[in-house]
């Protein structure tokens, strides 16, 4: 049985915490954190530089804003354990980056085939994003719903999915969940 986990929750609810202690105890060797984030200003560029800081010798960091599923491939020939962190924001390079719906969901496609596939330990951070307000513009929504559908996906792919809330881990899949 592969291992794959999903762990999502709100903003600051200790998802990546979690995920990354959870890493550790898969792998005491190599592992591979596959960063999504582009930072744009200096105060995202600090805290990207603190979190790499945070993560120790260990861990390679990949800088990964689109080719999620290429990227994982690679990484699982040399790493223990791969984080994907997040989600989210790979959500919004996509939105960013393509138009069409169709090759943003081929791009999906390829992710949900490949964690289903997964020959090493692999982790992914996500946003809960449809416990909120409907969002007011166009874009907003959109970005609201490719985020949701990706996470519905990616959950089902998953053979474990973590609801954190304030720091505190709540399983909601597990291996022998109906």
């Amino acid at each position: 049985m592969n291992d794959t986990t999903l762990i999502i929750g709100g903003a600051r609810s200790g998802k990546s915490r979690f995920a990354l202690n959870l890493a550790e105890k898969r792998a005491s060797g190599a592992k591979a954190f596959l960063a999504t984030c582009v930072p744009e200003d200096e105060e995202m560029r600090k805290r990207v530089a603190r979190h790499r800081r945070e993560r120790g010798s260990c861990w390679k960091t990949l800088e990964v804003p689109l080719h999620l599923p290429r990227a994982i491939l690679e990484a699982s020939r040399w790493a223990e354990c791969i984080l994907v962190d997040c989600l989210t924001l790979w959500v919004n390079n996509l939105l960013f980056q393509i138009d069409a719906e169709a090759e943003i969901d081929d791009l999906v496609t390829r992710l949900t085939e490949v964690t289903k596939q997964a020959p090493r330990p692999l982790i992914f951070v996500t946003n809960e994003v449809g416990c909120g307000i409907v969002p007011e513009t166009a874009p907003a929504r959109r970005f609201r719903d490719v985020a949701g559908r990706i996470n519905q996906r990616l959950a089902s792919a998953c053979t474990r999915v973590f609801w954190v809330v304030a720091g505190i881990p709540v399983p909601v899949k597990t291996p022998d969940s109906p």
